[in-house]
């Protein structure tokens, strides 16, 4: 028997740039300067007001039920350290679509306050990941104490607001040039390439037809039969869809089972429209996320 799909037949995906010129108050995991607004500037433009939340728990309830939320940036995955694979239970257990995505170049630089000299510094102030991604910088002499904290903007905003003279933070340009901060030194992260996928959700009432969709998010869960997920997969591949993203999450409800987050990426939306049919015959359910244009075109 085929499974329930859970899908609208209304084409979502990134907005034109027209249309971001309507949009104002974007919510971001993180605070003024984090690399959650320098990918929401990126994609929308500068001239946006930026919400910012303590937690993307946070970020998905202010952009489900906050009407004056136009959309929201969340980062899904980064090229070193994976998935963030709460995030996806997020949206799945929310009313929100994803209608675009964008990748950004993560750069960490050394921030202090005008005047405080290498020589200055006694500890560096950041996010774990942050410091983590510089290790090999911060391990060269003379040896600071690295002092972690809950976000690389908030460190750099700390920096500025208490005047510190003997200490630094790790955290991006933006943040250095919203709290007037000097960079000490520049790209001082362990691996150049280093990126972090976002993606742009909207409420459904909020989304639209847009040409030139070529990548949907789905979710789906199979039934214990055997060879179900090959099938699934098989189907994919016999479509010309190019999966792009496999992500397998635990169902809390029923235990040692799972559900399937895929991204695909296609030519024509008829290409998916077709897979996704035929998926159902296999599946328990489908929900889809959202059909969006690829973020790396």
């Amino acid at each position: 028997m085929p499974g329930k799909t859970s899908h609208s037949s209304k084409k979502l995906s990134a907005p034109d740039k027209s249309e971001t010129a309507l949009i104002h108050n974007i919510a971001i995991q993180g605070y003024e300067g984090s690399f959650h607004q320098e990918a929401a500037q990126l994609y929308f433009g500068n001239e946006i007001n930026i919400m910012p939340c303590d937690s993307f728990r946070t970020l998905i309830k202010y952009a489900s039920r906050d009407e004056n939320t136009s959309a929201a940036v969340m980062a899904i995955e980064n090229s070193i350290a994976g998935s963030i694979l709460p995030n996806y239970n997020l949206i799945l257990n929310s009313d929100l679509q994803i209608t675009g995505e964008i990748y950004l170049h993560i750069q960490q630089q050394l921030l202090v306050n005008p005047g405080v000299r290498i020589e200055d510094i006694r500890e560096v102030h950041s996010h774990p990941m942050a410091l983590l991604q510089c290790i090999d910088f911060l391990e060269s002499p003379p040896g600071w104490k690295l002092v972690e904290t809950e976000d690389t903007a908030l460190s750099a905003k700390h920096l500025h607001l208490y005047h510190h003279k003997h200490a630094a933070a790790i955290a991006g340009k933006l943040a250095a040039s919203l709290y007037g901060l000097d960079i000490l030194a520049e790209n001082i992260h362990s691996i150049a390439n280093n990126y972090t996928r976002f993606l742009i959700l909207h409420k459904k009432d909020c989304t639209h037809v847009s040409e030139g969709a070529n990548k949907a998010s789905v979710n789906f869960y199979t039934s214990h039969t055997k060879g179900a997920l090959a099938q699934v997969l098989s189907i994919i591949s016999e479509h010309l869809i190019n999966l792009s993203k496999l992500q397998s999450m635990p169902i809390p409800q029923n235990q040692w089972t799972y559900s399937f987050h895929v991204d695909m990426e296609f030519d024509d939306i008829s290409q998916f429209e077709s897979a996704l049919e035929e998926m159902s015959a296999y599946t328990e359910g489908i929900k889809v996320l959202g059909i969006y244009k690829n973020g790396k075109n």
